[in-house]
């Protein structure tokens, strides 16, 4: 009887075996004759291709998550390109030729699908406003005589209360809107229009809160909350925004702080900053409106986040020297242990770019040269076009060689 039991036992193992088996199989095949790349948790989206865009002096050049589109400026206009169609299937204009402070403000794509988060400012068309006020207080009247009783000799003298007056008032308010877009495109193969939509805020005045600010330059967002961050600097003044999932607007920075760079966790959309008060330089994460000091080292900087650890990069004389790392927990404490995971030399100067890749490598890379640091070890790529960007995940370069009225663009595995 035993032996029977084990005989079926062994029967269910096989069949379950042969049916995942076999749904793997059907899917993969499935998703090749879809066309669509297949990828793992652990794999990034490889693209190899070549593409023609057209215009030059294109700037601030963005892949997408599946690496099918191409986001940049090029003479104040956002503009999408279709890297499998070779064709722009997005566009929008800044609202004035001369007026550099309207227009696309930054974007940024979201890390796990091909939707752009864009800032757009605009005229405020009710700068000024007039509103009636009324006075707290009434005006006394002219004193009456009114009599108490049917008996003339009784009379008493009152004096009766009417309401003041309204007056005009003219309120003024930020003489620019700042708007947020999502802009969600559609799988590349097909002709869909993408679907360009406005997130309002709540409350409205959280635009403007914006656009006070000045010049918007980072900015991260949390795809596991929604969360966006972002800093607004005008002059030597800046502010730490936080933009919830409700669109609230609120501000996070402290007096006098400024915030060289910030990256956000990916698993509990913790804030890490390099926040700088006057001469004291920190690594600080903020999360359910605490701040914890995670570094009090004056050259330490913070790299990015990935996969639950914290890279912090420590920067003397503009260089990198130093690779440490911390677990990217839910509740961060003070002063965390830091771990060394590579020490050596790399050029770390403001025309340099920083970023955690899928695999844990850090890539440090300028216009010339990717530095690559993964297993503890230093590899290094030349780069050949005229100007060169990686990918968020750091799988794939993009590079772009100008010529008189096109660009030439080129994606490829990002390799040593």
């Amino acid at each position: 009887m035993k032996k029977k039991l084990r005989i079926f036992f062994v029967w269910i193992l096989v069949s379950l075996i042969f049916q995942l088996g076999g749904h793997s199989l059907l899917n993969y095949q499935v998703q090749k004759v879809m066309g669509l790349t297949v990828v793992d948790s652990e794999s990034p989206i490889i693209s190899q291709l070549k593409a023609i865009i057209p215009g030059s002096d294109l700037t601030n050049i963005q892949v997408s998550y599946a690496k099918d589109y191409l986001a940049y400026m090029e003479k104040g206009t956002l503009k999408v390109f279709n890297l499998k169609k070779e064709k722009i299937v997005f566009e929008k204009k800044s609202p004035s030729s001369t007026d550099k402070t309207l227009g696309v403000l930054t974007y940024q794509w979201l890390p796990d699908r091909n939707i752009l988060l864009y800032f757009y400012a605009k005229k405020n068309p009710n700068e000024v406003t007039t509103v009636k006020v009324y006075p707290s207080k009434t005006i006394p009247s002219t004193p009456s005589i009114e009599p108490e009783t049917e008996d003339p000799n009784q009379a008493k003298i009152v004096s009766k209360e009417v309401p003041a007056e309204p007056r005009y008032e003219k309120r003024y308010g930020s003489p620019q809107l700042t708007e947020l877009y999502s802009l969600e495109l559609p799988n590349s193969d097909e002709d869909i229009a993408p679907d360009d939509r406005l997130n309002s805020f709540d409350p409205p005045s959280g635009s403007e809160k914006i656009s006070a600010g000045g010049k918007l330059e980072k900015f991260v967002v949390a795809t596991s909350t929604n969360l966006m961050y972002l800093t607004v600097t005008n002059g030597s003044t800046q502010q730490l925004i936080k933009i919830d999932v409700n669109k609230k607007v609120s501000t996070l920075s402290e007096a006098r702080e400024f915030i060289e760079n910030m990256a956000i966790s990916d698993r509990f959309a913790t804030l890490y900053i390099d926040s700088k008060v006057g001469a004291v330089q920190q690594v600080v994460a903020l999360s359910d409106g605490k701040r914890q000091v995670i570094s009090k080292k004056n050259d330490d900087r913070i790299l990015g986040v990935r996969k639950g650890k914290v890279y912090i990069g420590e920067v003397v004389n503009n260089e990198l020297v130093k690779i440490k790392t911390t677990a990217d927990l839910k509740m961060m404490k003070e002063n965390p242990s830091l771990k060394t995971e590579w020490e050596g030399s790399i050029p770390f100067n403001e025309n340099v770019r920083v970023l955690i890749g899928v695999k844990g490598q850090i890539v440090v890379y300028d216009n010339q040269t990717a530095y690559i640091v993964i297993d503890s070890h230093l590899e290094e790529a030349k780069l050949q076009g005229d100007e060169n960007y990686v990918s968020v995940d750091g799988s794939v370069l993009i590079q772009l060689t100008e010529a008189e009225i096109s660009t030439h663009v080129e994606l490829k595995p990002l390799k040593p």
